[in-house]
């Protein structure tokens, strides 16, 4: 079983948020960036749990420059047998799925496999856009997945309970929480990443139909205002009057 896994670097959870060049780009100065946790901790991982119970190979992939090597690495320290980069900065969804699919294209792959969407623009849109533009089924937002076969059985929440699809792979799937446990990089996988191969494509034609136009900052939080207990009635009106929730 081939498998592919989309790969994104995203910046640290705890890194700062900034802008630069008027508000129209992320500040990266000083930021620790990471493997995409979706994309780690659940479609990379429950790729390798397919490989070892079926046999195969797991490629990741990525769109961008080579500053997102190290955190390639990290995924083939992870387990992933190598690493394709395609060698052009992301610009929007659109770009970065019609590379992909200009890619995978014609290299057989079984199964598609990414995170539900990245933690940086919370988009969930490369994954739906890969299936279309290589013209396969697509089921997101899956909680489970097992291969039989050519069978794939996938487990979804949906409201009031879970949603089970039977699909004939080839398949794109993205994965969210309870598709695989993290794994934790171990000496052993961390040697060997370095010599896994990565592989960098150039980039094919690509449109793009978004640019950022700005960032902002959310508003700062206003002072809190303390009413005592025994005062419900000015506590009422202000709720009333100005924060206007009554």
């Amino acid at each position: 079983m081939k498998i592919l896994v989309l790969i994104s670097q995203v910046p640290d959870t705890t890194a700062r948020i900034a802008f630069t060049n008027d508000n129209t780009s992320y500040d990266t100065s000083g930021v620790q960036f990471i493997v995409n946790p979706y994309d780690e901790w659940y479609a990379l991982v429950r790729g390798l749990e397919l490989k070892e119970a079926n046999g195969g190979s797991v490629t990741t992939v990525t769109v961008g420059t080579a500053d997102t090597e190290p955190t390639i690495r990290k995924a083939l320290a992870i387990g992933a047998d190598e690493a394709v980069r395609i060698d052009v900065a992301p610009v929007d969804a659109l770009q970065v799925a019609e590379q992909i699919a200009a890619f995978a294209t014609d290299k057989g792959y079984d199964l598609v496999l990414a995170g539900k969407e990245t933690i940086d623009y919370n988009g969930s849109q490369v994954a739906g856009m890969v299936a279309e533009l290589l013209d396969l089924p697509y089921v997101p937002l899956a909680s489970k997945l097992d291969i039989a076969g050519a069978t794939a059985t996938v487990e979804r929440d949906v409201a009031g309970g879970v949603e089970v699809l039977e699909v004939q792979l080839p398949l794109v799937v993205s994965a969210s929480k309870g598709m695989a446990e993290q794994r934790i990089p171990n000496m052993r996988g961390i040697m060997a990443a370095r010599t896994k191969p990565l592989n960098v494509v150039p980039a094919a034609e690509a449109d793009h139909v978004a640019a950022t136009a700005r960032f902002e900052l959310p508003p700062p939080k206003g002072t809190c205002k303390m009413i005592p207990a025994e005062d419900a009635g000015q506590l009422i009106e202000l709720l009333h009057s100005e924060a206007k929730v009554i």
